[in-house]
């Protein structure tokens, strides 16, 4: 059972597995979803029906191709059913053997009704279609292929055996005119023989030899009966569809028929080959077409994925940047920031790329205030390109609907020397009427602090170690 599709119950071909657990042919399940609107499972619903769920619906995109029976299937032991047929092997040459097999039966091309064994087409074709005509180029008749030959076959026997046709007897004609005791006189028609009574000059039996060729066949045809019986065979019978004009046939025109006849059964031979062409690539475009109905339904599979693991690579930004928050964050209302390649950063704000950096956010207590540092290394306001700035901004914390408004605790701002000789030091108390200490409404407040916090040269003075290995650490402390 597990080889049978759930449609067809024939053996699958191309087999994809639903996300129920039931198997189709590709073919059958995109016939089941393009014809049925919100199609469902029908092994589901003969198992029970009341477990009925979104997995029962079918849908090509929902579907994936089973590798693994299908590989069983094409290696299956079968053989021919076909009655004569002792043909066996494996699945995945059976189709292949079915194009080919000598005894299935197949409706002849030319279009004539009859269904025969592939073996016989070609007698059939010769001797019995009756779609399968010719008009012969000698009496431009519409005749069976076979008939025709016949025909071809009769004349060419009358030119292979002249005794018993019409070349003969002008052949015994002339024979007995230049041999007989009894010939003609100079002015008579050299066919006197025959019957023939016209007489005269030299000039004018030439002229009447011309000019009387119709008349001159008919006496010969006469005498030819008359001498038939002590010519011809016993039995023989003249053929009526020997005339004048087959008799004058030249060997030229017989080959030149002959020939014509060959090409004609060349070209029957490549229509046959065209048919079948045309049929392998009917089927090529079928398959073709199933192939990409699978590929638009991997692409949308390709698609959902990769939609899908964006959003979890965005969530994994999301969980290091909490992690790494959590790893920074100070719950005592002192924080320590270190920035390091503090040359690069000085010269990015120098040149306007980067003209501030924020710190990672920090709080006053556990549940307290919000709040970060921003520092502008090339300076802001009145401190710009001479003096490094350093401001204090409020943010919107979880527990700001809890807190006391306007914020009101005293900041100090510290940076150290890596000495620990002479760290800079500076303090300032909130302006409660400043927008940058009520409430946030945004995400932070308008930074507020030091723009002239320490001069450019003493951050580089070899006289002090602010900046050591490229690296400065900034305190900052909340009473």
């Amino acid at each position: 059972q597990k080889f049978l599709c759930s449609n067809c119950h024939n053996i699958l071909k191309k087999a994809l597995q639903t996300l129920c657990g039931h198997r189709y042919c590709s073919a059958c399940l995109t016939w089941i979803v393009r014809n049925n609107k919100n199609a469902i499972c029908q092994k589901c619903k003969e198992e029970d029906p009341n477990t009925l769920g979104e997995e029962s619906l079918l849908a090509e995109d929902r579907a994936f191709g089973d590798a693994a029976i299908n590989k069983e299937i094409s290696e299956l032991r079968v053989h021919c059913v076909t009655p004569g047929c002792s043909w066996s092997g494996i699945m995945k040459d059976f189709e292949e053997h079915q194009s080919l097999c000598e005894y299935a039966l197949i409706p002849c091309h030319t279009g004539c009704g009859h269904v025969v064994m592939r073996r016989k087409l070609a007698d059939h074709l010769e001797n019995g279609c009756v779609n399968n005509v010719t008009v012969c180029q000698q009496c431009q008749c519409s005749l069976a292929s076979s008939e025709c030959q016949k025909q071809h076959q009769r004349k060419r026997e009358i030119k292979e055996f002249p005794s018993i046709g019409f070349d003969y007897f002008l052949w015994f004609f002339f024979f007995q005119q230049s041999h007989s005791t009894s010939s003609a006189s100079k002015d008579g028609c050299c066919f006197s023989e025959v019957g023939c009574a016209f007489r005269g000059s030299k000039e004018k039996i030439q002229e009447h030899e011309k000019s009387a060729v119709g008349a001159h066949m008919l006496l010969l045809l006469q005498h030819m009966r008359h001498l038939q019986g002590s010519l011809c065979p016993k039995g023989f019978s003249p053929r009526p569809e020997l005339s004048l004009k087959s008799a004058g046939k030249s060997t030229c025109e017989l080959q030149l028929e002959n020939k014509l006849h060959v090409f004609e059964n060349i070209v029957a031979v490549l229509n046959k080959e065209v048919e079948s062409s045309n049929l392998e690539i009917l089927a090529f475009r079928r398959q073709s077409e199933l192939d990409q109905n699978i590929i638009r339904g991997l692409e949308l599979k390709i698609a959902e994925l990769h939609q899908c693991l964006m959003q979890k690579d965005a969530g994994l930004s999301s969980l290091h940047k909490s992690l790494l928050f959590s790893e920074q964050a100070s719950y005592d209302g002192i924080f320590l920031w270190k920035i390091t390649e503090v040359g690069r950063k000085l010269q990015d704000s120098v040149t306007g790329r980067t003209v501030s950096l924020y710190s990672p956010a920090f709080y006053t207590a556990k549940y307290g205030y919000k709040v970060c540092l921003r520092v502008y290394l090339n300076g802001d306001g009145t401190g710009k390109g001479t003096h490094m700035s350093l401001f204090f901004v409020v943010m919107k914390g979880d527990y700001d609907a809890l807190l006391p408004w306007p914020f009101r605790h005293k900041v100090t701002f510290m940076l150290l020397d890596q000495n620990n000789r002479e760290h800079v030091i500076d303090a300032f108390r909130p302006d409660l009427a400043s927008a940058s200490f009520q409430r946030p409404v945004n995400e932070m407040n308008v930074a507020s602090g030091c723009p002239l916090f320490l001069p450019l040269a003493k951050l580089q003075s070899p006289k002090h170690a602010y900046v050591r290995e490229d690296t400065l650490f900034l305190k900052c402390i909340i009473e």
